[in-house]
């Protein structure tokens, strides 16, 4: 396997270096990459192949998300950083796992693990290719990452009641009333949503099926939903969206 590490501390990466051989002799560290400019630069290079990446979020000339702003990044990434401020930020891209340091071999080992596991699940016979594509083909989510506090949690999207805008802000609430904000708008979310069990029913709600207590019939041929959660705001199905949410209900 092809490795490239973008790290810009010496001892750092030779501790990298050592661990990723101990794990397997047969690795080929192709490249050692200290900043985001060396890194647009040979990734840029169509001549240079690769599998993998481990690329630690603080280099000496800024995040490292801005490299997949200057060029695109085709597989699997393996974050690295001494904070865990950055955990959304780095699944929004091809991550498929995020070690905080001091890395450890037993670390390192799980996210090699975990990469296998995925190379297995996908019936991939040689390097992995873009986790994001695989995930984009999929275009369902099954679980959101949020915050609270420190802590970073994962919420399956069976949990989840509906979402809802208040301005730029999208909050998340869960069947047993909790609620959080999520980085995405609702536009985002309808594209990564199963759309058999969430449906968007005006500008401001999108709602799970499961979630729905009652419809009644309301002014001007709309409907207003109840929904099993408590909220303060009037869930209205827009008129234009009655005939398509009723198919919905129904699994037209």
């Amino acid at each position: 396997m092809k490795i490239v590490l973008i790290e810009d501390e010496t001892p750092a990466i030779e501790k990298l270096e050592r661990y990723l051989l101990k794990y397997d002799a047969t690795f080929d560290i192709v490249a050692k990459l200290p900043s985001i400019s060396s890194a647009v630069e040979w990734f840029g290079n169509p001549m240079n192949s690769y599998d993998l990446i481990f690329m630690d979020i603080q280099l000496s000339d800024g995040l490292s998300f801005e490299i997949f702003n200057q060029i695109i990044i085709d597989k699997p990434v393996i974050f690295i950083t001494a904070f865990d401020e950055y955990a959304i930020d780095a699944f929004k891209v091809n991550s498929i796992d995020y070690i905080l340091k001091p890395v450890t071999f037993t670390d390192l080992s799980n996210a090699l693990h975990k990469l296998k596991k995925l190379r297995a699940a996908y019936s991939i016979n040689h390097a992995v290719k873009n986790v994001s594509k695989i995930v984009s083909e999929k275009k369902v989510k099954d679980r959101f990452l949020v915050r609270l506090g420190n802590h970073i949690h994962a919420i399956n999207t069976t949990d989840i009641s509906l979402f809802y805008a208040e301005g730029r802000t999208v909050f998340l609430m869960t069947n047993k009333q909790k609620k959080f904000i999520v980085e995405y708008n609702l536009e985002s979310l309808m594209e990564l949503l199963d759309t058999k069990l969430f449906y968007r029913v005006n500008r401001t709600f999108i709602v799970h099926i499961n979630a729905i207590n009652d419809v009644v019939v309301y002014s001007n041929s709309r409907l207003k939903i109840t929904p099993l959660v408590r909220i303060e705001k009037d869930i209205i199905v827009s008129r234009e969206k009655v005939t398509s949410f009723k198919q919905w209900l129904e699994g037209v």
